[in-house]
């Protein structure tokens, strides 16, 4: 099982388009049984997934030191793809974990679900918190997608920073432009400087995902936009074999 994390430092840069057309494919084209778990209280994933939280759900409840967070788990109607949902209640979890005192409370929890997953991928809230923390623990690789700007690449060094220097993390950083118009300047010089990193384009498809309530492969499968999830995919999925062989 591989834990595969979608992180940045700022909002708004397609983290949850990531997160969510990932899990697709890891799910109906690679037939992976696969979760995606919904970090973020702003539960964008669970709501294109479907998902609609009840007035009374509290999902940080999940992290609490008896919880099973096996009892939460929803089927998305997407063959072997299953969500662990989000709701508002998330903006308490850095108090949580912090109250509980325990540094790989998320990892335990992960542990908890490798019987039933051969991919689980994290849609995690931006910022450097409590909860970024345990991610980085528990994460086996960790993808970071970076709008070709200066302040996107400077959020994506603070977060290699704290990951390599300060925590000293296992996980490899994988970086992906998103959102990438290569009618701008700055962005066809970004990729110039980093031509190796995959390369997601602002499209209208991926917009059209809140409206949809659907992965992009689910009604868009032709458009650029699918095309370059399903490339960034392949590649992760051979990066996670040569993890696996390196041990």
């Amino acid at each position: 099982m591989a834990v595969v994390a979608v992180y940045s430092l700022k909002g708004g840069v397609g983290k949850t388009s990531l997160a969510v057309n990932l899990s697709w494919l890891s799910a109906t084209q690679f037939a992976k049984q696969t979760l995606l778990w919904d970090l973020d209280p702003q539960w964008a994933a669970s709501f294109i997934l479907g998902h609609q939280p009840e007035p009374r759900e509290k999902a940080h409840s999940y992290f609490l030191k008896d919880a099973d967070p096996s009892d939460a788990l929803l089927s998305t109607g997407i063959d072997r793809l299953d969500l662990l949902p989000a709701d508002s209640s998330l903006r308490a979890l850095d108090q949580t974990f912090l109250a509980m005192g325990r540094k790989k409370r998320l990892s335990k929890m992960l542990s908890v679900l490798r019987e039933s997953y051969q991919r689980i991928i994290l849609d995690c809230p931006p910022g450097l918190t409590e909860t970024s923390e345990q991610m980085m623990h528990a994460a086996d690789l960790v993808l970071v997608p970076v709008i070709p700007s200066p302040l996107s690449q400077r959020a994506l060094e603070e977060v290699t920073d704290h990951l390599q220097n300060r925590m000293k993390a296992r996980a490899p950083i994988l970086p992906v432009y998103s959102m990438v118009d290569r009618r701008r300047t700055m962005h066809r010089a970004a990729l110039d400087a980093n031509p190796k990193w995959p390369v997601i384009p602002m499209a209208s498809a991926v917009e059209q995902m809140a409206l949809e309530r659907a992965p992009l492969g689910t009604f868009a499968a032709s458009s650029t936009a699918a095309a370059a999830f399903a490339e960034l995919w392949d590649g992760v999925e051979r990066k996670i074999k040569r993890l696996e062989k390196a041990g």
